[in-house]
């Protein structure tokens, strides 16, 4: 036989159960603006019914419901989503940093512009033009004086500037190491709380998604792998347990662990750095990552935030050469500049002067550098553009004058043979005389400069491409992430109201019953009294 009070128990479950939805409504209401927030809903549950299963059940037209309850409060979360919502953040990561760093290249050089270094040497060559019209022109030779100097200013305004872009990526690349290292703490706390959590049997829903979130984060500087380590104890079906979380290389094989979820401990993340053999300017180049002690070569490293800034910044490759965006354009830079002085300091030095002396270097470097001895007899060209500067100070000492001349300074013969500099195809200038072996250039001046301009226009334009599609790759995983994990207050409401309602109607319930025993206990055998 049911008992009288079996309808006043149903209903009392029913209150509770859909007070903890309510509850739970006004949870995901609270946090609909909450970055990484995912919804949760209360995951009903019938009662056992009554009677259970057995010899001794009472005889009764079929088992009777007892009721609901709340089974666990689950957040809604779609892995695969997540899995490919950090695929491409990592992507976009990486392409975006290139893009960056381009961009900051382009603006200092400047091309096409009327004020950059191919303006600057375009001017230079007009004033020579005009210096050999006229050599004797004091006006001529002062304006090829100024000229020459803005041409020296230009590589150098050049260099430094990128020099200190590149100083500055170092820079995002260490605080870039640092959030890694920091974000694989929090991470690690987080798993510490879980895993004592989980083996009560309850769900901690906004730590899991607290440590998704940092994931995430996570994933756009480095490319990673999750594996889940499921909690002992009594936990709950759905409990996701503790992350271990690898670094992976190109191929997706592991390059380290970063957060032990096992032991619950991390393994920071460092670089080593070094410079190359023969730089004046000590330029450093990222060597290997280290993990836990463990080397990494930089060239398997995967995408992400820290790989496009080490490809702008420059590192070593495992034969032992240095590439890198910035690295690489510097570079092109000091050969440019050590090819054009060398040659014009030999041309000049082969003219007389307006005073009949034989000409000395119109350019040299400033400072003490150990490569680059001196302008007439350098030895390495790494570090030129950034030292360049003219090294006469009178007019007069110009060398516009062929050698051959003895008292005819009105004959502008070198100061045509120095504006020809700018049209010398240097393409065979490498380990001629004391030019070091390893001094490439291809063309004249202008077409090696424009070259370095067009292939930085093209890197950058594709650059930008992937950027697009990555973004838009991006965002349209997220938008589909969204639609499973986001708060919609419309839906929210519509269940806030639902609940409402089969909460009133089991209070009612209640009411009803105690109304019907109010009659049996207050209205039944009364007849006679």
């Amino acid at each position: 036989m049911v008992s009288t009070f079996h309808g006043l128990e149903t209903a009392r479950r029913g209150m509770n159960t859909q007070q903890s939805a309510l509850y739970t409504t006004g949870h995901n209401i609270s946090n609909a603006n909450t970055p990484g927030y995912s919804r949760q809903r209360v995951n009903f549950e019938s009662t056992t019914p009554y009677p259970g299963v057995g010899m001794n059940a009472p005889k009764i037209p079929g088992q009777m419901g007892t009721g609901v309850q709340a089974g666990s409060i689950q957040r809604i979360r779609d892995q695969f989503s997540d899995k490919q919502f950090r695929d491409e953040n990592n992507k976009l990561g990486y392409w975006d940093s290139r893009a960056d760093a381009l961009e900051r290249m382009e603006e200092i050089m400047n091309e096409p512009s009327t004020e950059g270094l191919s303006a600057s040497l375009d001017e230079f060559w007009k004033k020579l033009q005009d210096l050999a019209a006229d050599p004797q022109n004091t006006g001529a030779r002062d304006v090829v004086l100024t000229q020459g100097q803005a041409v020296a200013d230009s590589f150098k305004y050049i260099s430094e500037s990128l020099n200190g872009v590149r100083d500055n990526i170092k820079s995002e690349i260490d605080l870039s190491v640092s959030t890694i290292n920091s974000i694989a703490e929090q991470i690690n706390g987080l798993n510490q709380q879980i895993n004592s959590i989980e083996p009560n049997g309850f769900l901690p829903n906004d730590l899991y998604d607290e440590r998704d979130r940092l994931i995430d984060q996570l994933s756009e500087l480095v490319n990673v792998k999750i594996t889940p380590n499921p909690s002992g104890g009594n936990k709950d079906p759905l409990a996701v347990g503790t992350y271990s979380i690898e670094i992976v290389g190109n191929d997706g094989t592991s390059l380290g662990l970063l957060v032990d979820g096992r032991n619950l401990s991390t393994n920071a993340v460092s670089l080593t750095t070094s410079t190359e053999t023969g730089d004046p300017t000590n330029k450093t180049y990222i060597d290997k990552i280290t993990i836990n002690g463990a080397a990494i070569s930089t060239e398997s490293f995967s995408d992400g935030k820290v790989k496009g800034l080490i490809e702008s910044y420059g590192y070593v490759q495992d034969d032992g050469t240095t590439v890198g965006i910035y690295s690489d354009t510097l570079k092109n830079l000091d050969k440019l500049a050590f090819a054009f002085v060398t040659e014009f300091n030999q041309v000049h030095q082969n003219g007389k002067t307006l005073n009949g002396t034989t000409g000395q270097a119109f350019f040299e470097y400033e400072g003490n550098i150990e490569i680059i001895n001196n302008a007439t007899n350098p030895s390495n060209w790494m570090g030129a553009a950034s030292k360049l500067k003219v090294a006469i100070s009178n007019r007069d000492d110009i060398a516009a004058s062929p050698n051959s001349t003895q008292t005819n300074f009105g004959d502008g013969g070198n100061a045509n043979a120095l504006a020809e500099v700018m049209t010398k195809d240097f393409t065979s200038f490498s380990g001629a005389g004391n030019v070091p072996s390893d001094l490439e250039i291809q063309g004249d001046v202008k077409t090696f400069y424009a070259g370095m301009i067009g292939t930085l226009g093209v890197t950058a334009r594709e650059t930008n491409l992937r950027k697009t599609n990555a973004e838009y790759t991006k965002d349209s995983v997220e938008l589909r992430r969204q639609s499973v994990m986001a708060v919609s207050l419309d839906e929210e409401m519509t269940n806030m109201i639902k609940f409402q309602h089969a909460y009133n109607a089991s209070a009612r319930q209640i009411t009803v019953i105690d109304e019907m025993l109010d009659k049996i206990i207050n209205g039944m055998g009364v007849v006679g009294r």
